[in-house]
């Protein structure tokens, strides 16, 4: 693989996982706002949630995002 192939797979990924801490912040509002802050599916959004902020703190912490 080539540079401006990892660079652009790269792009992908960081896209991909900002559009799916987008969505699951966007669930888990519809959720809250439900009154269904503690069902089984909003704790696995939490953990996703979880997942996808440490992997965006990683970026940040490499000085790939700003």
């Amino acid at each position: 693989m080539g540079k401006e192939e990892r660079l652009e797979a790269f792009e992908k990924m960081l896209q991909n996982v900002n559009d799916r801490y987008s969505d699951t912040i966007s669930k888990m509002d519809k959720l809250k706002a439900e009154g269904k802050i503690k069902s089984v599916t909003y704790n696995q959004l939490m953990a996703e949630k979880i997942s996808l902020q440490k992997i965006i703190s990683m970026y940040e912490i490499y000085g790939l995002i700003e």
